[in-house]
Order: C-alpha cells, then sequence, then structure tokens
C-alpha cells in the first residue's frame, strides 16, 4: 500500500475515533440525559473537538507513527497530543458559549476516552504482531554514540528497542532513512524516518544543524543487495561516516539475544558484493549426503575445504578427505574434527596424477559419491606452467573418474570454472577438456545405468587460493599501491558458502535423475558482474582510506591468459531452468567417448614426454576453442559480449 494512502487512512480513523470519543463522554457523563441537550450544542461541540483534535494531531504528527512499531514513547507522544487537544477545545468553548452548554467534568471524561480510542487500536495491533507485551516498554537512550540507520523494517525496530533498555546500551539512535522510501516521514518507536538513500546527505546535514550529528551508519536490513550497499559506502565516504551493519540472523542465533548480539560489525567484502543468497529445499542435499560415504578431492583448499564442511553437517556415514598436501590436510582434518566429531572420517595423502594411488584409494573406501575439487586454478601459474596443469586438470580428473566407474560409485561431481567458455588461457581449456570427458562418461553411465557425472560450471568465490580479494587486503595493508589490470575488467562474485550448497544441490539432481539430463552442465547464477576497479575502490574505502589519494590504484595490464570478461555459456550450449531457480544446465557440445579418449591418450603421452608445444597443440585440437598462440582470448573476447561472466 503507497506510504500516502497510509497515512490518510490512518488520519480518517483519528478523525473517526475524535466524534466517537465526544458522544461516549457524553454518554458517560449524562447517561440518557444526553439526549436533552440542545442539537445545536451538541453539534457545535462536535464540529469544534474535530476541528481542533484533526488540526493538532496532524500537527503532532501522531498519525505518522507506524503502528507495526508502537511503544510506550509514542503512547505519551498520544497523551500529550490529547491533552492539548481539550485545553485547545476548552479556550474554543469558552468563547464561543463561556462553557455553560457542557459539564465540566465531561473534559476529564474526554481526556480518558479519546486516549484509550486513539491508543487502544495501536497497541492492540502491535500486541497481535508481536504476540507479546514487553516490546512496549522502553527507556531514554541516554548520552551515546548518535547512529543514523538505514532501513524502516524489523531490523530498525529491533536495534532501536535493545539500545533503549539499559543505561548501558553504547549507541544513541538519531533517525531512520527508508532505502525503500514507502515509510518516510513516519515514526518507528518515536524515531522519526527523515528520509531516502538519495538524501543520505540531507538528512545528515540536518542532523547536524540541531546538533544530534550521526558518526555511525548502521545498516539494518539483512536482504540488501551488493549493489546498495556499495552506494552506501561511498555516499558515506564524503560525509565522514564510518558504515556498519548489523549481524546476520545465523550469528545472531550463536551469538545469543541483546545488545552484545547486535553490536554493528564492519561491512565487509561480502557485503558490498553480495547478493540475496540463493534459497532452496534442503532436503535432496540431505537425502544425498545422510547416511552416505563420501570422497572429496583436493579437501584441502577453498572450495574443497568447504565442500567437507557442508558435508559432516548433514552427517554422512564416513568422509574420506584426499588432498596431495599434508598441512592443508591436517588443517581441514582439525577443523572437522571440532565440527563433527562423531563423524567418521579418513585423511589420505595422494595426487590425482597418480592413477593407482586414486584407484587404491577409491576402490578401498567404496564412496557412494564423489566430489572432486582437485586442480590447478591460478591463471598466471598455470601458463608459466602448462604440463602440469594438463596432469592435474585433464588427466587428473581422468584417473578419478576411471577409479569411480571401477569402484561403482553413484555420482561423481566435477567443480568447473567459468575460464572452461571460450579459455583463452591453459587453465580453462583443460577445464574445458575435463568438462568434456565428464560430459561423455556421463551419457555413457545414464544409458548403461552405471556411475552418473554432475559438473557445475560457476565463477569466482569470495576469498578462494589466488583470488584477487586477499590481494587487495595484502596491498591495502602495506600502504599501496593497489594493482589493477584494466579498468574494464569485470568478474561475477559469489560467497564460498553459497557455491557450494548449489553444488551439492546440483549433485542432488543428477544423483536422482533420468537420461534426460545426461551430458548436461549444471552452470549456477551468478548475479550482476562486478568492476575489477570498483571493487579495489570500495576495498580502499571500507579499510578507512580514500581512493586515489589515501591509496593509490595503479593499471598494470592484462596477466598471461586473463581476459577482460569471462562467459558462462558457449554459443553452442542451450540454457534450461532446472527444479532449482539458481541453478540452470547447458546442453549439447558433447564429444565421442571412444575419439576423446584416443584424443587424451595421445595428449598423455605429449606431456610423458615434456614437449611443451605438442602438448599445447594437442590440447587446442581436443578444444578448437583454444589456441596455444593466445588468439583464443580474441575469441573469448568475442563471446563475451553477448555472454558476460565471471572467474579471476
Amino acid at each position: 500500500m503507497p506510504s500516502g494512502l497510509r497515512l490518510a487512512i490512518t488520519l480518517c480513523h483519528d478523525v473517526v475515533m475524535l466524534a466517537v470519543s465526544f458522544f461516549a463522554a457524553l454518554y458517560l457523563r449524562l447517561g440518557e440525559d444526553l439526549l436533552l441537550l440542545p442539537g445545536e450544542t451538541v453539534i457545535h461541540g462536535l464540529v469544534i473537538l474535530v476541528v481542533v483534535g484533526t488540526l493538532v494531531l496532524v500537527w503532532m504528527q501522531v498519525h505518522r507513527i507506524v503502528w507495526r512499531y508502537v511503544s510506550i514513547g509514542d503512547l505519551g507522544r498520544i497523551v500529550r497530543a490529547v491533552l492539548l487537544i481539550v485545553l485547545v477545545f476548552v479556550v474554543c468553548q469558552f468563547i464561543y458559549n463561556r462553557l455553560d452548554a457542557l459539564p465540566r467534568s465531561f473534559l476529564v471524561i474526554e481526556i480518558l476516552v479519546l486516549t484509550g480510542l486513539l491508543a487502544t487500536p495501536r497497541l492492540f495491533y502491535r500486541l497481535i504482531r508481536d504476540r507479546e507485551i514487553r516490546t512496549l516498554f522502553e527507556r531514554d537512550a541516554g548520552d551515546r554514540v548518535p547512529v543514523l540507520l538505514v532501513g524502516a523494517g524489523d531490523g530498525s525496530d529491533l536495534f532501536i528497542r535493545e539500545m533503549s533498555r539499559g543505561h548501558e546500551a553504547p549507541y544513541r539512535v538519531v533517525g531512520v532513512v527508508d532505502d525503500r522510501g514507502d515509510r518516510v516521514g513516519r515514526r518507528i518507536r518515536g524515531i522519526p524516518v527523515l528520509g531516502g538513500l538519495d538524501t543520505l546527505a540531507e538528512v545528515t546535514g540536518s542532523l547536524q544543524r540541531s546538533g544530534a550529528a550521526p558518526r555511525k551508519l548502521v545498516i539494518t536490513r539483512q536482504d540488501m543487495d551488493g549493489a546498495t550497499v556499495r552506494s552506501i559506502v561511498s555516499a558515506a565516504e564524503p560525509l565522514g561516516l564510518e558504515v556498519s551493519r548489523l549481524p546476520r540472523l545465523t550469528a545472531l542465533d550463536r551469538a545469543g539475544q541483546g545488545q552484545a548480539a547486535l553490536a554493528p560489525r564492519p561491512v565487509d567484502v561480502e557485503d558490498v558484493l553480495g547478493r540475496t543468497q540463493a534459497v532452496f529445499e534442503t532436503t535432496p542435499v540431505r537425502d544425498l549426503i545422510a547416511g552416505r560415504r563420501i570422497l572429496i578431492t583436493g579437501a584441502g583448499g577453498s572450495i574443497g575445504g568447504e565442500l567437507a564442511r557442508q558435508v559432516v553437517s548433514w552427517l554422512p556415514r564416513a568422509v574420506a578427505l584426499f588432498d596431495c598436501s599434508e598441512y592443508l590436510l591436517y588443517r581441514i582434518d582439525r577443523e572437522l574434527a571440532d565440527l563433527a566429531p562423531d563423524v567418521q572420517r579418513q585423511s589420505l595423502i595422494g595426487d590425482v596424477r597418480d592413477p593407482d594411488r586414486i584407484a587404491e584409494v577409491v576402490g578401498e573406501f567404496r564412496p557412494d559419491i564423489l566430489l572432486h575439487a582437485a586442480a590447478l586454478k591460478h591463471v598466471p601459474l598455470v601458463e608459466a606452467n602448462p604440463l602440469e596443469a594438463i596432469m592435474t586438470n585433464v588427466i587428473g580428473t581422468r584417473n578419478v573418474a576411471a577409479a569411480a566407474c571401477e569402484a561403482g560409485v553413484q555420482t561423481m561431481v566435477l567443480i568447473s570454472t567459468d575460464k572452461a567458455v571460450n579459455p583463452g588461457n591453459v587453465m580453462g581449456a583443460t577445464k574445458r577438456l575435463a568438462e568434456s570427458w565428464c560430459q561423455a562418461l556421463d551419457q555413457a553411465g545414464a544409458q548403461a545405468g552405471g556411475t552418473r557425472f554432475a559438473t557445475v560450471r560457476f565463477g569466482n568465490v569470495l576469498g578462494s587460493t589466488g583470488s584477487v580479494i586477499p590481494l587487495f587486503e595484502r596491498q591495502i595493508a602495506a600502504g599501496g599501491p593497489v594493482t589493477v589490470t584494466h579498468p574494464e575488467m569485470t568478474r561475477y562474485f559469489m560467497t564460498v558458502r553459497e557455491a557450494v550448497s548449489l553444488v551439492l544441490r546440483a549433485a542432488a539432481i543428477t544423483d536422482g535423475s533420468s537420461t534426460n539430463a545426461a551430458g548436461g552442465i549444471f552452470v549456477l547464477d551468478m548475479g550482476e558482474p562486478v568492476r575489477i576497479l570498483d571493487l579495489a575502490r570500495q576495498m580502499i574505502r571500507l579499510s578507512g582510506y580514500a581512493p586515489d589519494t589515501g591509496i593509490e590504484i595503479v593499471f598494470i595490464g592484462p596477466r598471461p591468459g586473463e581476459k577482460l570478461h569471462e562467459v558462462l555459456l558457449h554459443d553452442d550450449e542451450t540454457l534450461v531452468p532446472t527444479e532449482v531457480p539458481a541453478i540452470r544446465m547447458a546442453l549439447s557440445r558433447s564429444a565421442d567417448r571412444q575419439e576423446l579418449a584416443a584424443a587424451l591418450d595421445e595428449l598423455e603421452r605429449r606431456v610423458a614426454a615434456r614437449d611443451s608445444k605438442a602438448a599445447l597443440a594437442c590440447l587446442g585440437d581436443c578444444v578448437p576453442e583454444f589456441s596455444a598462440d593466445g588468439s583464443a582470448g580474441d575469441a573469448g573476447r568475442r563471446s563475451s559480449a553477448a555472454h558476460p561472466s565471471t572467474h579471476s
């Protein structure tokens, strides 16, 4: 309902209550003798009370109180308004007929009746919504750090309520800015909603002139998208306001209730890049994991580690962690020991490039689900070490897939990347070839009732090993400069938690699917792209510096193999929806299994001969979009205009 219409309805309610209170008070005083009063006296008294009352209520903004958040402080405003109404009414009546026509005790009764008629509906509405009485009481905020809230909703109500309880509360709310604009001019627990986001500078200036200048801006709405958070941070910088936000609801659940749990936290990179996290039914994921045996390759990495954390939360029968790094494997094993001590687990050192070792591990553990996250993913390093990337990303994937088929694994999941689309680098080309092999095996498995293969393609995850965000953090901590490859370079970003939860949900789709989806690639919805330059500027602001003046930004040009824009879908692929809106499936582009197997054998021979040129040429034959001489980058840039996408 529009804000103006809502205010008009509220004012009409209050005007009706003025009229009702006049007759009710007279009846309580006179009873049936009310009928003996002259009609002219009653009508004139009614008109005077309604006109005076309407003017006073509008002047004191009683009709702007948000019923959903009415409090004792708001009731005090109503009582003051009623007293003023009766006082002005007495003056007007005295001028009109010297108060001779109405009994004097009527005025006391009018105060009580009108207060009840104005306050009771508001309190009743609030009690119905909250189902409790204690939320109505609050105390003065005292002399605390003044804050301006962003978001005129439940978060602001919760924060204002907690900060009004006891003198130990550290913050004093001086106003609210409505990011949606439909409650501007109204009040939440007596705190005015002063304007929208586009008037932040005017609101701050007005508060400063009134002696209530805020020192902090607190974002209270949980589902605020990254673009809005970025605009708030940018607008707050010239105003000298520190930007914070309330903890996520999951953090509140862990911390408990009260002022300590509601302490605003600094805005972080996830906030400025994030979007509303995908929501889906988790029962299929639980059914996929619970009571089953799960093996994770690359379990020590950022994606593999998060896979392990989420997997143990669904209580599998057993988990096997496989990685070539002793330290990373030890670290994730210790973490899981604390998270899920009752879940049986094994930590296994090995390399996916060793077919005998991976066959031994899979054959002995006999997993129901195999999550393959092991890969070399850092673009410049892979460009400098192409043979190692081919061995890990292509041959290693073939080794894992062969072991899965041999051991009768029900579902194997390959973690892929957007760089596999129109690859302009060795990493992308190797991941595309791994995709092709798993697609071919999935079609064969679907036809023969064997192992199913789910390939999940997505872009950057925040904070992953080798990503741009930790690099920027180190550069800012060192005082700069922050190095950006190109002012127009864009990437898509997703939190590692969301990416992994969607990977598991995609695996559940394949685990119980028919042959219709065979050979498809799951593509995650990555949201809107973010310019790396904008990301650098926001991270500098969040660190308390000014871009270009406090911390310098330097453009260094794209690194070997990098493209300005990544894509998630090839021109020959058709995107179709799945049962989960955030997960779509790319169809077609499948290769003949026998021809691909022969090509992989030839590729492995050239790698074994340590012939980089011949191996890259063979890789180019297997992935036509890729060219070892770098021309693939141009092809990728041409396609990216039609299909913008992700990864760093």
